[in-house]
């Protein structure tokens, strides 16, 4: 056995394909950010008054993942704050915090992101214990020690809402009333384009955004963007004529997504590697595209909020209990009632629940054909296309997250 995994190491040592695969992670940060400068330009100009001092609009930047949203903001972040620094007379100090709303333990209470919020601030609470009345003063104390314009850069934010309540988007803004040195702006990021549409119309009145719009990478931005990477990934002539134009291909027709993109490029050549093999080919691109696609929903199922699993669980629920024929929307929310009901949740309104069930087809994971009744007007039928192993392993997910026996 010792032999065999030598073997293994050898030939990693040898690394005939990378030259730094950071190139190809999602955390690389690149100089710069391809057909997104019309975006850039757009943020930098909403966000350019706090060089004076001033409070800025609150802005949500709305677009499919992958599509350079983060990547832009990050980009004018970073030249405000070198402005910040050559700006010698002024009197107040400008602060930009970066949050993930989707990262669990963080962001799935109101009163954790707040704690979290304290920290990146320099502050400091208790991980649970406090009313969250009394967070909320700490956070007002913290920002009133100084005079200072406070950024929230709230990615995911659609998240957040779903998670806690929009509540908490209405209560950050309103904060700015109990603020006499200092002031909060809003920054967030979300791949839905409606979420703000379902809030309360105070929340929404409150926030008084501006909106700028990704849209998707079309195939030869995409390709443009992995040139760009290739040159600093890949030993030179690794790579087979087309396998960068297929990456692109496979991620502009299906959501414009860059940085899927770049996974495929790199699982391939991670695969091929594994394989012993000198060069990328264009069999690795579909070898890499079916291991990405599970990955990719047994993610997706761990991660998402507990309502979301709950709808998923409903749905998998009636799939088995009509052996595989198809149902109605109406029907899955019945049983994501009851399951409600069991585990003592307040359940989401029926469009609500309409939209995450339209986000699961978008995914992948279920197939939802509109259905003419005449004048009985049209329903939605379901059908589940997940493979027996991803819905055996989605059903032990969903069963451990919801502490079903």
């Amino acid at each position: 056995m010792e032999n065999e995994l030598d073997k293994i190491f050898d030939s990693f040592d040898k690394n005939n394909i990378f030259k730094d695969k950071s190139f190809l992670q999602s955390n690389y940060t690149p100089q710069d950010i391809p057909h997104r400068e019309n975006e850039i330009k757009q943020i930098a100009s909403i966000l350019a008054p706090v060089l004076r001092g001033e409070k800025t609009s609150n802005l949500f930047l709305y677009g499919n993942t992958g599509t350079g949203k983060t990547l832009s903001i990050f980009k004018v972040q970073e030249a405000l704050e070198k402005r910040m620094e050559k700006n010698v007379n002024i009197d107040f100090e400008l602060k930009i915090q970066y949050l993930n709303c989707k990262l669990k333990q963080v962001a799935d209470t109101e009163y954790r992101i707040l704690a979290e919020i304290i920290r990146q601030l320099g502050g400091e609470v208790p991980a649970t214990g406090l009313p969250t009345q009394s967070v909320y003063s700490k956070f007002i104390e913290i920002i009133e020690s100084k005079k200072q314009l406070v950024i929230l850069i709230l990615d995911e934010v659609d998240q957040l809402v779903n998670k806690i309540s929009n509540n908490f988007l209405y209560n950050l803004t309103r904060l700015n009333f109990e603020l006499s040195k200092s002031q909060i702006s809003l920054v967030g990021i979300s791949n839905d384009l409606t979420f703000l549409d379902n809030v309360d119309p105070r929340v929404k009145s409150s926030l008084s955004e501006e909106e700028i719009v990704f849209s998707p990478y079309n195939a030869l931005q995409i390709q443009d963007i992995l040139m760009k990477r290739v040159k600093g990934a890949f030993k030179e002539g690794v790579l087979e004529e087309g396998v960068v134009s297929k990456c692109a291909a496979y991620a502009a027709r299906e959501s414009g997504d860059a940085r899927r993109a770049l996974d495929l490029l790199r699982v391939a050549a991670e695969l091929a590697e594994r394989n012993g093999e000198k060069k990328v080919k264009l069999k690795h691109i579909d070898e890499a595209k079916q291991k990405i696609e599970r990955d990719k929903i047994i993610d997706i199922i761990t991660n998402h909020p507990k309502q979301f699993q709950m709808v998923l669980n409903s749905i998998i629920s009636l799939f088995e209990e009509k052996k595989g024929t198809p149902f109605f929307t109406g029907e899955v929310y019945s049983h994501y009632q009851k399951c409600c009901n069991t585990q003592k949740i307040e359940p989401l309104t029926q469009r609500r629940v309409g939209d995450i069930i339209q986000e699961f087809d978008m995914l992948g994971i279920i197939n939802v054909k509109v259905i003419s009744k005449g004048r009985g007007g049209r329903m939605r039928e379901i059908r589940v296309v997940l493979s027996p192993s991803i819905l055996e392993k989605s059903k032990e997910i969903i069963k451990s997250a919801l502490n079903y026996n």
